[in-house]
């Protein structure tokens, strides 16, 4: 039986060109998965294993080509990666709730916030009984200004949220969901811009673990090591300046697509928005 090849070596023949890039991508992926359990500190179970390497093989491939420029071992390298973006992904997981109630609670006045998650009777067609009278949720007193904001929040909004909001507003979640779409694919080119900054921003995390675990273990007071410090710093004041230009980039819609998609003129959408931040200051 032929003993598995190591990260190391698995780089080394890509580096020499016996393996081609997705060749190395694909093995690299079948070894993460077959020894994730050694990364595993959450108790995945092999399901959710997989669903957190689907996440990950989009950045593998960004990830061997910035490993040229950290210098580690490509085993370390790859260790520290999964190490990190685990547990960035089960914090995305665990927080995507509280965030994007958190963003759409923030722009929403009272009159839409209670009530936004109503209790629906669960569906138990199994014992062939069912309620006389569902209750259902109740509509906005202004459906339009909701469905303007909806639309100004949509980087915010899951699929699942629209469907809950598309009864508030009157409409057909196939409707709702119709008009968000439209919406993101206008912004398609800026959503891209966004996603390619975090990963840049992702990628500089990384590299500043890596400059970081390196110059633990270098000696002090050694030409090395001072070269590696100024490259540390370095690369944490230019962590901070993307995550500064990342801040400054408005997620939201602008008012003249919202009229443009709407049929209606940028002024109404102006008026509708001022309205409800009026309401949202009086409300405080």
């Amino acid at each position: 039986m032929q003993q598995q090849l190591s990260l190391n070596e698995l780089h080394e023949q890509y580096r020499g060109g016996l393996l081609e890039k997705r060749q190395f991508e694909s093995m690299l992926f079948g070894m993460l998965l077959e020894n994730l359990c050694q990364y595993n500190t959450f108790g995945w179970k092999r399901d959710d294993c997989i669903d957190y390497l689907s996440w990950l093989y989009p950045r593998l491939s960004k990830a061997i080509d910035s490993y040229k420029e950290i210098g580690a071992s490509f085993e370390s390298y790859i260790s520290a990666l999964v190490h990190w973006s685990s547990r960035e992904y089960v914090f995305r997981g665990t927080n995507r709730s509280a965030a994007e109630h958190a963003a759409w609670t923030a722009r929403l006045p009272d009159m839409y916030v209670h009530g936004i998650e109503p209790d629906y009777p669960e569906d138990d067609s199994s014992s062939g009984d069912k309620p006389e009278s569902e209750p259902e949720p109740k509509r906005a007193k202004n459906p339009r200004q909701l469905l303007i904001l909806i639309l100004k929040c949509y980087y915010y909004l899951s699929d699942d949220l629209l469907d809950r909001l598309a009864p508030r507003v009157g409409i057909e979640k196939e409707k709702l969901r119709e008009l968000v779409d439209t919406l993101r694919r206008q912004r398609t080119e800026r959503d891209e811009q966004i996603y390619l900054m975090k990963e840049r921003i992702h990628s500089q995390f990384y590299r500043c673990i890596i400059y970081e675990e390196r110059l633990k273990i270098t000696p002090k007071n050694s030409s090395k090591y001072l070269k590696l410090k100024e490259k540390t710093e370095n690369a944490r004041r230019r962590l901070e300046t993307m995550k500064k230009r990342l801040a400054g980039i408005r997620l939201e819609a602008t008012n003249l697509q919202i009229g443009n998609i709407l049929g209606i003129p940028k002024g109404t959408v102006d008026s509708n928005l001022h309205a409800l931040k009026t309401k949202m200051k009086k409300d405080k």
